[in-house]
């Protein structure tokens, strides 16, 4: 679970990030799904843009998502879906003031 100062850490990378992933008229089919388990696995943070012809509300697929992916919803803008969920194996987001856990040898 993140805490407020996270969420805004990482909304604030989400600005500079570009989506990665377009969900249309399909919307989540099973394929969408293991796509975005992909995506998040190698970056922990990611965009997706949902398409005009998406009938769905971006808001509730956002959340169907996270809870499928077992990741966090960080932000939902118009159309634009944030989510993060931490590789614990290799973690790429390192959020301000925390410690690395070293590694054993």
């Amino acid at each position: 679970m993140i805490n407020t100062k996270q969420r805004a850490y990482l909304k604030g990378l989400a600005q500079t990030t570009d989506p990665i992933l377009s969900l249309g008229k399909s919307s989540l089919t099973p394929e969408f799904t293991e796509a975005v388990v992909e995506a998040i696995k190698a970056r922990e943070l990611i965009k997706i843009n949902v398409l005009k012809n998406c009938v769905d509300v971006p808001q509730s697929l956002a959340a169907t998502l996270a809870e499928r992916t077992h990741s966090e919803v960080v932000q939902v803008i118009g159309r634009k879906i944030v989510l993060y969920k931490r590789n614990h194996d290799n973690p790429k987001i390192i959020f301000p003031g925390e410690k690395l856990p070293k590694k054993a040898k």
